[in-house]
């Protein structure tokens, strides 16, 4: 079959001017978002002030809309709503930024009323509001400074009291490119807003749970203290959330960065996350990483070493080896890594041992360990024993089957019917197997055959397995004699 030509911009000019104009024309009558491009590009060859105005009638229309969308619409809507957005950043965005963020502004505005009407679920609608978010940074770049000293102002009046989020994710974006000064005035009025708000909220009578504005406004000035390079404010406003709100590792990181060593340990090591040797101490691998560079920074590398060690001794993470090891001397780092497999192996939880030999990796002391304990796997784990199995396949075909088979009986014993096809595949991965495996198999492991004659004795009745594997077919429905449900205690 001759392939298609691929559409190129030379290509299209070679179709002449009256040929695509007829062919805009006439996806413009099927596609009322396309026409509606055409018409702000053809509005742009009077200036943006046109193309604004074009906008705006098509804002004021989102705004006013009440009807409710069904999921069905749901995508042409998202398009259209896209159209209207890349309209703005293609047709206006270059020419006018400020005229741009002012209607990306109004734009984002309108989210709570439209999710409120839209059937969202596949996210396409959110997504539209995201790209406007990320638009408006990247244009807030090209704002003259009276401009951009301006943008905080809009921004508050836009979206001061939105509850979604999106306040937040807008300041977010615009921060890095304001002048400081803006920056500082825009925290003082933030500052000066929570106050207030909060002795609003002190006197109101309790009547149950509300939203307040307040930690959004907050998590803002945060946003600005990082652009203004204050990490003293970051670190006080987020001493003022609840201990369990608290950004213990990002604030720590920050203090390690600035080279105020002694206070991101502190930080790293807030109340629940005790130092090596303290009962409850944290050993989760991001948390230990971050310590052990802290604490070599302060010059004790021993403790960064053994704490490292003891976290890999109680996670099997594959990253803190590495780290560990890279620390070590040379040839002292081939024994550590020797201990560091033995002491996997004989780890009381092998499933942790096989994620950490897939990771390292080491395939043949994963190998090793499926078949020292070949009754532990849980085929329910059909996230990562499939992919386990497929890459020792080839190399080690015995700790494949194990796996395999796993996932089988799993399906089978479950009757899970959705995932036939599946197991359907985990057989003839098997057969092929068996050549490899049969003479080179413990006694107490069936061989294939007896494997499969097991199998068809323990679940005759699942047609629907045994037809896609070739040796059946589903079992005809059998005619009701009653009004009665013909209840099938098979699998079906």
């Amino acid at each position: 079959m001759a392939r298609k030509p691929a559409l190129t911009t030379d290509k299209l000019k070679d179709l002449g001017a009256g040929k695509l104009a007829q062919l805009v024309l006439e996806e413009a009558e099927r596609n009322a978002g396309f026409r509606r491009q055409v018409k702000a590009a053809l509005a742009g060859k009077s200036g943006p002030e046109v193309i604004a105005k074009l906008i705006d009638r098509r804002l004021s229309g989102l705004a006013r809309a009440k009807s409710f969308i069904e999921w069905g619409k749901a995508r042409a809507f998202a398009d259209d709503l896209r159209s209207l957005t890349d309209t703005l950043t293609s047709e206006l965005g270059a020419a006018a930024p400020g005229l741009t963020i002012d209607r990306l502004l109004r734009f984002i505005a309108t989210h709570e009323q439209v999710f409120e009407r839209v059937d969202d679920s596949s996210g396409r609608v959110q997504d539209v509001y995201y790209q406007a978010i990320t638009a408006t940074g990247d244009l807030a770049q090209n704002l003259a400074a009276l401009e951009a000293d301006l943008l905080p102002g809009k921004i508050m009046t836009a979206l001061g009291e939105s509850t979604h989020g999106y306040l937040a994710e807008v300041t977010e974006a615009v921060a890095p490119h304001l002048p400081q000064d803006s920056l500082a005035r825009w925290d003082a009025d933030l500052q000066d807003a929570i106050a207030e708000r909060q002795a609003e909220e002190a006197a109101r009578k309790p009547d149950g749970w509300f939203y307040s504005m307040t930690s959004q406004w907050a998590a803002m000035r945060q946003t600005i203290a990082s652009a203004r390079g204050d990490l003293d404010l970051l670190i006080a406003l987020e001493a003022k959330k609840q201990p369990h709100m608290q950004d213990y590792l990002g604030i720590a990181a920050q203090l390690l960065e600035a080279g105020r060593s002694a206070e991101a340990l502190d930080w790293v090591r807030k109340p629940g996350r005790r130092a090596l040797g303290e009962t409850g101490s944290d050993l989760s691998p991001a948390r230990v990483s971050l310590e052990a560079r802290i604490l070599e920074a302060t010059d004790e590398r021993p403790a960064a070493q053994a704490l490292r060690w003891c976290c890999f001794e109680a996670t099997l993470s594959a990253d803190i080896l590495r780290e560990h090891l890279k620390q070590l001397p040379d040839f002292e780092d081939i024994e550590t890594e020797d201990r560091a497999h033995a002491l996997a192996l004989e780890k009381a939880k092998p499933e942790a041992a096989l994620q950490f030999f897939l990771d390292w990796p080491r395939l043949d002391l994963a190998a090793k360990l499926i078949v020292m304990h070949p009754h532990r796997w849980n085929g329910g784990d059909w996230h990562s024993l499939p992919k386990a199995a497929a890459l020792l396949e080839h190399d080690y075909p015995l700790a494949a089957t194990i796996l395999y088979r796993a996932l089988l009986d799993d399906i089978l014993d479950r009757a899970r019917s959705k995932a036939y096809r599946h197991g359907a595949e985990y057989l003839g991965k098997l057969a092929l197997l068996a050549e490899a495996t049969d003479t080179t198999r413990p006694n107490e492991q069936a061989g294939h055959a007896a494997y499969l004659a097991k199998l068809k004795t323990a679940h005759p009745r699942k047609s629907g397995f045994w037809a896609r594997v070739g040796e059946g077919d589903p079992a005809p429905p059998q005619a009701s004699r009653s009004r009665r449900p013909n209840w099938d205690r098979g699998d079906g």
